[in-house]
């Protein structure tokens, strides 16, 4: 008996359910119009940013960058310019020098006599010339075989090749500045760029990379300027002071040659009066 009425309440069910799905299926219909499946909106700073993306070129983001950012760059492409001014500067000033100063070595050590390397040099420019006069002029001012000639003679000497070596090492120290300083000033410049770009990001609420890279680019422009003024600056100066050093070792063999002919000198000034008095 309840399987009878099972049976007949799913034979009433059916036709409606059937019916139900007639009226809203939109085919049966025939009113309804073919589907279109809608395009997903575009997130805002993306799609639309690709079209109109920034010019992210060092000069686009220099033109874009913060006041204090800009001033940071225009500082450090200006000590770069220095460095390559005094790299030039101090390269031909260096090398003449050594030129000049090898020249008038080799002067001294083919001569026989102080009076002989003086005179070969009387009309030289240069430290190792000063060195030959000033020697020359001590032993006019000496009187007789001295101990104390040598002495003096050296004490001359290493007055003019101390003020050689301060004239040859002027303006380097400069850019042992530059290369300890630039990739600070490279960094400063950079936190305050990214400081700004959070300040944007706070005022956009939003975090997209679009919106958000530009300024930290610009930001890391900066840092890269630095490196920029840095590196040069660290290699010219150590090339610098190898330079020098070769140059001092120079005036050092000068040096020790214009003692060694002053020692020979004063070593027949001293044979001469002996052999006078036998």
């Amino acid at each position: 008996m309840m399987k009878r009425w099972a049976y007949v309440a799913a034979g009433l069910a059916f036709p409606a359910i059937a019916q139900a799905a007639e009226e809203l299926s939109p085919v049966a219909s025939g009113a309804a119009e073919p589907l279109h499946v809608a395009a997903a909106p575009a997130l805002p700073g993306v799609a639309t940013n690709l079209a109109l993306a920034p010019d992210l070129s060092p000069w686009s983001m220099f033109l874009n960058a913060d006041p204090v950012v800009k001033s940071v760059i225009v500082l450090l492409l200006l000590a770069s310019v220095v460095t390559w001014t005094v790299w030039l500067a101090k390269t031909i000033e260096l090398a003449a020098a050594k030129r000049r100063a090898k020249a008038a070595l080799a002067s001294i050590a083919s001569a026989t006599s102080l009076a002989q390397a003086a005179a070969r040099l009387s009309g030289e420019q240069g430290p190792v010339a000063a060195m030959a006069r000033a020697a020359a002029e001590e032993w006019r001012l000496s009187r007789g075989p001295e101990d104390g000639l040598l002495g003096r003679i050296g004490l001359r000497l290493e007055r003019i090749e101390a003020a050689e070596r301060r004239a040859a090492q002027r303006r380097i120290g400069i850019l042992a500045t530059i290369g300890a300083t630039a990739p600070f000033v490279g960094l400063f410049g950079t936190v305050w760029g990214i400081m700004n770009s959070f300040v944007g990001i706070a005022r956009t609420h939003t975090t997209n990379l679009a919106v958000v890279a530009p300024g930290i680019a610009e930001a890391l422009l900066a840092t890269a300027a630095g490196l920029v003024a840095a590196i040069p600056a660290v290699v010219v100066y150590n090339l610098f002071v190898r330079s020098t050093a070769d140059y001092r070792a120079v005036l050092g063999d000068a040096g020790a040659e214009v003692l060694a002919i002053t020692s020979r000198d004063l070593g027949r000034r001293v044979v001469a009066p002996t052999k006078a008095a036998e």
